[in-house]
Order: C-alpha cells, then structure tokens, then sequence
C-alpha cells in the first residue's frame, strides 16, 4: 500500500449559491416555499470529504474556502498552482431545464477527455463512482465524459465532477440538505480516491483520539478543526495554521454550545465539533451543533425550520410538533429517542403534493 502522505488532494465545491444562479438550484420545495441551491450540499460534502482524506492522512488543498462564487478561472489558476495529485468537484445534476420535479435519479462521475490526464481521470472516475456506490443508497449511473467544463479540461492533474444526485428529483433533492448524506458522499468519494492511489481508507477517527490544539498549534488536526468550523459556517483557509482568524472562530463555536470559550481545542470541544455524543433530548431553548443537526434533519423531511442557527427557537418547535403529529409520536415538542428515531434515517419526510 502506498503511504497517504505523498499525495496531494484538492476538493473544490460547484457555486451557485452567493449569488443565485440559474440552473444551481432545486424547483420550488413544497411545505417550506423555497429551493434548495446546490452549494448547500456541495459545499458540506466537500469538507466532509476534506476530513475523510485528511484522517486518512493525506495532504488537502481546499478551493473555494469562500461562501460567495469564484470563476471559474480563478479556480483553475488556484488549482494549477497546487501541483495536486487528483481533484474532486462535488456538484448535484438536473434534468432539462431544471424548473420542475421529473424522474431522472442517481448519481454519476465525469471526467474529461481534453485533460492532459484523462486515461488517469477516467480511471478515477470509475474508483470514486464505486467509493460512492459503498456510502450511498442512490442508483450508480456509472461514468460519462463533459467538455468545456474547466475544473476538468484545465487543470494540471486528473479531476473528475461527482453528481451525486439529480436536484430536479424530488426525493433526491430532499437529501441535498440532510449532513448524514452530505457526509457519506464525501466518504465515499475518499474511498475512490484511496483506492485510485492504492491507500489504506481510514474510516472514521474518535474525537478522543484527537489532540488538543490552540493557538500557535499546526498540522492535518488543525486542518481538520478548520474543516469543521467551516462545516458550521465559518470561510477559514484550511491551512493547518491556528492563528488569528481559527482562534476566533473556536471561541464562537465554544460560547455557541454552552463550552468554556477559552480557544483552547480539547476533548469537550472536539466532541461537540465532531457530534461524537449521544444524541441528548432537545427542547426549546437549546443551542448548539446538535439542534443544527436536528434543523437539518427537519429541513431535509421538508419541515420548516427558518435559519439553520442552531437555535432551538419558535419555529424549530413547531417543526418538531408537527414532524412528531405525522409520525406517531407524542406531540409535544421535546426531541427525545423516539424522536430521535424516526428523524435520522435518510430519505422519508413529507410527500409531493
């Protein structure tokens, strides 16, 4: 098996999103009165393929750390300039013109043939469409071939698109905001590309295990702690350098979930940031990564939750009741196991009128 830490992977997420584009978006999710935009699932499936591929121990280089869109061109520059090993660009798919719910579904990975690695490229796509095929539960339309497309025609190392799933299909643009896919797909985009380079996948790795870090602090944990602070809305560059910016953000995070904001990234907060607890029961007026979870889970069953803020305000709770009156559960507003139970399965949530 080939060592991890002589390859060099980067992971770019397709924009869209700031500001909408046409064409980056679902048609018009019935229950909550708005699309879902492509960036909300590309860009977490990337960090959380950042994590897997840095557990595993490679070397990472992110993108597009930003929330507003990059050119193309400009990410192309960036990327050349990284002399990558392989690149993955996580994107969802539409059909025809993209206003409306139709049948097409499953996911497929591109290459291009105009690439100078494109025999590389293809034998990456085929990897990264079976990793994908061990994680999740959508239908593998194989591998196909796009031109003109620039993070794959012009960059200097092999690269392939994953579209994980069809945004214009009902049921699989409700997955497009569930973190349980999200994180999935980055697993198994990690799984192909360990198996394209002959490394050993790491599958997970233990919040304990971790060590602890703050300012001045360096290296792959610290470009894992990045990761997951961006996975909660921050734009740091995942540089593995805890300076100014990563400080400031982790004593956000730590005043967020109810934890001493000392900057200091211990077992505590490194549970928190990895959601590696059980899951506590949930009431109104609760805060933190795990009511995100919860609003998450809510939105992607198409229950209407307002901002994904982590706060466990009025209309979280209406959502709760609602989602337990249509599931059999007691209603009463306070997410506890059997809640719990029915909320974190992939897929299901309310029908298409």
């Amino acid at each position: 098996m080939a060592n991890a830490d002589n390859f060099y992977i980067g992971a770019n997420d397709e924009h869209g999103q700031f500001p909408p584009t046409v064409g980056k978006r679902t048609p018009i999710m019935p229950y909550i009165g708005r699309s879902f935009y492509e960036n909300e699932f590309n860009r977490p499936a990337k960090y959380y393929f950042l994590i897997a591929c840095l557990r595993t121990g490679f070397n990472v280089y992110d993108v597009k750390p930003e929330l507003s869109d990059v050119s193309i061109s400009q990410r192309v520059t960036r990327i050349n300039r990284q002399g990558l090993s392989r690149l993955v660009t996580f994107a969802y798919n539409a059909a025809a013109d993209g206003s409306t719910f139709s049948s097409p579904s499953g996911y497929a990975v591109y290459y291009s043939r105009e690439n100078y690695y494109s025999t590389l490229s293809r034998l990456l796509a085929y990897d990264v469409s079976a990793g994908l095929s061990e994680e999740i539960p959508l239908r593998n339309l194989g591998v196909g071939t796009l031109t003109e497309i620039g993070v794959l025609r012009s960059v200097n190392c092999p690269a392939v698109i994953a579209e994980c799933g069809f945004m214009t299909n009902f049921n699989e643009a409700k997955l497009m905001v569930d973190p349980d896919f999200q994180e999935s797909c980055g697993d198994g985009a990690c799984i192909g590309v360990c198996e394209d380079l002959d490394v050993s996948y790491v599958p997970q790795i233990y919040y304990t295990a971790l060590p602890t870090l703050r300012r001045g602090s360096r290296g792959k944990s610290v470009q894992i702690l990045q990761c997951y602070l961006n996975l909660y809305g921050e734009e740091l560059t995942v540089d593995g350098a805890f300076g100014g910016a990563t400080d400031t953000a982790v004593r956000e995070f730590q005043a967020q979930n109810g934890l001493t904001a000392d900057g200091i990234v211990g077992r505590n907060t490194w549970a928190y940031l990895t959601r590696q607890m059980p899951l506590p029961t949930l009431r109104r007026g609760s805060r933190g990564v795990f009511v995100r979870y919860l609003q998450q889970k809510l939105l992607s069953k198409l229950y209407p939750v307002g901002n994904i803020d982590g706060v466990f305000g009025g209309a979280t709770q209406t959502a709760v009741e609602q989602f337990q009156e249509e599931n059999g559960l007691d209603r009463d507003g306070i997410v506890g196991r059997m809640t719990w139970s029915r909320l974190t399965p992939l897929g299901g949530g309310r029908p298409l009128p």
